[in-house]
């Protein structure tokens, strides 16, 4: 049992400690333990200073490897899609930015943006879904060619969506089809609000890029449901299937994304082409050259991440013909370009 006399000696021994720390601290090892510590202050503060040269040289070699990028772009893009009118589908929140840094690559091409459509939440908003059955049902009459009867609402909606964009008027190849127009209004107007427009779409795309959301933490805390994903699947199929050729681009895929759920499907993979990236410019860079190379059929994935590629190949394309088409009168059987 521990008696009072074990408490004394104990106490005793700590000041005893406590009073030899103090004389040592202040006489014999006071030197020793202040040149020290000032020689680890002194260390820290060159780590410290040689850490921020090393980032401020690190930030400048990206800052010049951007502007050399953005200043060979023209040279890189030139004449890859001369003539050729493309529209950006945005699925989710894409950066405005980057979505702009897009459209002037694009131009940097040769082409015209002649479409910025956003796809809104209600487009798989599960409470909507009667709707947009009905919906369907009522647009998939215009649509030429429709999609099999078994297709579902989610396949006519992402058909009618592609279609609206590139309906061209076969007497008027620069203009809207009248059934095209009817579409993008019947998906745009305030009762059904399954697009934003973002300025009157009034001349056919030839192709397309759909730009997939960017918001990596939300992707990684709440990915997007199975359903979501095959909505957004029908809108990149229709994409490709509808116009001469799409890409769909994304900044970096993750599991379970539109992107990567292409590349783990060995028929959307082999069908459709994917950019990653869309936040730096060598994505940006990227998406105008594999619109070329999947117009000319070469389909590619893009990037630096496992199994893409850093650079798509250009192809030499076609010129595109604009040739009005000649329209029959059933009554008299003349042809007119109207």
């Amino acid at each position: 049992m521990i008696d009072f006399r074990y408490h004394i000696v104990s106490l005793i021994s700590v000041f005893l400690a406590l009073a030899v720390g103090i004389a040592l601290g202040a006489g014999p090892l006071k030197e020793t333990i202040g040149d020290s510590l000032t020689g680890q202050v002194q260390q820290l503060r060159q780590d410290r200073d040689a850490l921020r040269t090393d980032l401020d040289a690190a930030q400048q070699t990206q800052s010049d490897q951007r502007a050399y990028l953005e200043a060979a772009a023209p040279r890189l893009l030139s004449g890859a899609l001369t003539d050729r009118r493309v529209a950006i589908i945005t699925i989710g929140p894409v950066d405005g930015d980057a979505a702009k840094a897009v459209a002037t690559q694009l131009d940097a091409a040769g082409a015209t943006v002649s479409a910025n459509v956003a796809v809104a939440e209600a487009w798989t908003d599960p409470s909507l879904r009667s709707f947009r059955q009905a919906l369907a049902g009522n647009i998939v009459t215009y649509l030429d060619p429709a999609p099999a009867e078994s297709a579902g609402p989610e396949v006519e909606l992402a058909d009618a969506l592609v279609q609206g964009l590139t309906g061209a008027d076969p007497a008027s190849p620069n203009e809207l089809s009248e059934s095209a127009s009817l579409i993008l209004e019947l998906l745009s107007n305030d009762e059904s609000k399954l697009i934003t427009v973002a300025d009157p779409v009034t001349a056919p795309a030839d192709a397309v890029v759909v730009l997939t959301s960017s918001d990596l933490e939300q992707t990684a805390t709440a990915p997007a449901s199975e359903d979501v994903i095959a909505a957004q699947v029908a809108i990149a199929s229709a994409a490709q299937a509808s116009s001469e050729g799409a890409v769909i681009a994304t900044v970096l895929s993750a599991e379970g994304d539109l992107v990567s759920t292409i590349l783990a499907d060995g028929d959307l993979a082999q069908n459709l082409s994917t950019v990653t990236g869309v936040d730096q410019v060598t994505g940006q860079i990227s998406i105008p050259l594999a619109l070329n190379a999947r117009i000319g059929t070469v389909v590619g994935h893009y990037g630096f991440g496992d199994g893409e590629t850093v650079i798509p190949e250009r192809v030499t394309l076609t010129p595109v013909n604009r040739m009005p088409v000649p329209v029959i009168d059933p009554a008299s059987g003349a042809g007119a370009t109207g």
